[in-house]
């Protein structure tokens, strides 16, 4: 084990962000509509009966997460300005031109080409634009 390898494992111990653990969603069937018949609602099994005081407990807490409302970034909303804004238009412009033509050379023949540096050159420009109106925005 080498110099290199130690560095390398000091810094993936050091680094929780590594590995992503989640757990998966769980499965809640999608409504067709927002009202429901009467006798489907009032019916219910007797195993249900028991279970209802921990789903309605885990209803509301499901409904208290869905009030909280996520921050947006400020982050985002600038660079997305920047993007649009006349100092990001020659990479834009290049970004979009190429996309339109990747687009149709797919659509034609089997091509390699993708816009992977034009992304860069925009993104690069709307960050460098958004960088100094980003710390007044910071508290």
């Amino acid at each position: 084990m080498g110099f290199w390898d130690t560095i390398t494992d000091l810094v993936e111990a050091a680094t929780p962000w590594t590995t992503a653990d989640a757990e998966a969603p769980a499965d809640q069937p999608e409504e067709t509509s927002t009202e429901t018949p009467k006798e489907e609602a009032t019916e219910t099994k007797p195993e249900a009966k028991e279970a209802e005081p921990e789903e309605a407990a885990e209803e509301e807490e499901e409904e208290e997460e869905e009030e909280e409302e996520e921050p947006v970034d400020p982050k985002e909303t600038l660079e997305e300005e920047c993007r649009n804004s006349k100092q990001c238009a020659p990479a834009k412009h290049h970004f979009d031109e190429c996309v339109e033509r990747v687009t149709k050379a797919e659509a034609d023949s089997d091509n390699k080409e993708d816009c992977v540096e034009e992304f860069f050159h925009l993104a690069h420009c709307a960050t460098q634009c958004a960088a100094p109106k980003l710390w007044s925005v910071l508290k």
